[in-house]
């Protein structure tokens, strides 16, 4: 059965600087399909709990044929869904929800996301670098780390995680081999101080900040230990797209290190989730193109 109006939108707390409505009424704009995507600010749980609660109902009802989820409901969806898609289950963290079959399913786009715009931003001296050699830091074990985490890990990178919550990385970790099909993730917990990250930075081909360190308004955050020295030949990719040049990316550049930020990711997800909802291939490049003239616009 075909649908005549397309109800979508994002559950988050906060929102008021959220890309997605622009970049999703672009989308539906360039296909010519009737809807729209507005914004769910809902605290976390247990405060957000009736309002959870109530959205998916709708969603039940068929008033909703697609959301997305992101900070602080990565996980806390999870309870109010029938099931996951497999990437969803082994990364443990859902950022797309949908219907199938009467059922609401669970996906995580950030995943499939992520990989597809870091082998676009990837410099060409890391895609000659052997698969089973590639080692990378990922900072951070929340929703967005789960994804990233995951995404490396399963394409063959030795990855290190440091999170400044020990057990939460630790917990992390164990929860994608428990879930992931695939046994050989090599994904090693470290501490967030400076010596740690000193000891492995000179191996590092890759150093992902999932954090939301250095997000407006607070641009001065910085994710990188205060007093460390960045390592050479290291590729930096911060998920932060706003400000497109985050402290880390500003400091990695004064290091002479190429660095991306999150814009492409962004694109990349919101496609794949488009994609899910609407059953029409995405216009990705119109949406990236949004994205980088309306963060210009942004405070």
């Amino acid at each position: 059965m075909s649908i005549e109006r397309f109800s979508l939108g994002l559950i988050g707390h906060p929102l008021e600087h959220s890309l997605s409505p622009q970049l999703h009424r672009t989308a539906l704009q360039e296909l010519s399909l009737q809807g729209d995507y507005l914004l769910y600010d809902i605290p976390p749980l247990p405060a957000g709990w009736a309002d959870l609660d109530a959205l998916f109902k709708k969603m039940r009802s068929g008033e909703i044929q697609g959301l997305n989820v992101t900070i602080p409901h990565k996980l806390s969806v999870i309870l109010f869904l029938d099931r996951l898609t497999p990437v969803a289950n082994a990364a443990g963290a859902v950022n797309t929800v949908m219907q199938q079959e009467n059922l609401l399913v669970g996906d995580n786009t950030d995943v499939m996301g992520f990989i597809a715009d870091l082998q676009r931003q990837i410099p060409d001296w890391l895609i000659i670098q052997q698969k089973k050699d590639r080692t990378a830091l990922v900072l951070g074990a929340g929703g967005a780390a789960r994804a990233v985490v995951y995404a490396l890990a399963s394409s063959g990178w030795m990855v290190w995680l440091a999170a400044r919550r020990p057990k939460q990385a630790k917990d992390l970790i164990e929860d994608l081999k428990r879930k992931s099909s695939d046994q050989i993730l090599d994904i090693t917990p470290i501490s967030f101080e400076q010596n740690s990250i000193q000891a492995i930075a000179p191996d590092c081909h890759l150093v992902v900040n999932a954090t939301p360190l250095g997000m407006f308004p607070n641009i001065q955050d910085n994710p990188w230990p205060e007093g460390s020295a960045y390592p050479k030949n290291t590729f930096i990719y911060d998920l932060v797209y706003n400000p497109a040049e985050t402290a880390l990316i500003q400091a990695a550049h004064q290091a002479g290190l190429q660095a991306a930020n999150g814009t492409g990711m962004l694109a990349e997800q919101a496609a794949l989730a488009f994609e899910i909802w609407t059953g029409k291939p995405a216009p990705k490049e119109k949406m990236l193109e949004v994205i980088v003239n309306s963060i210009r616009k942004l405070p």
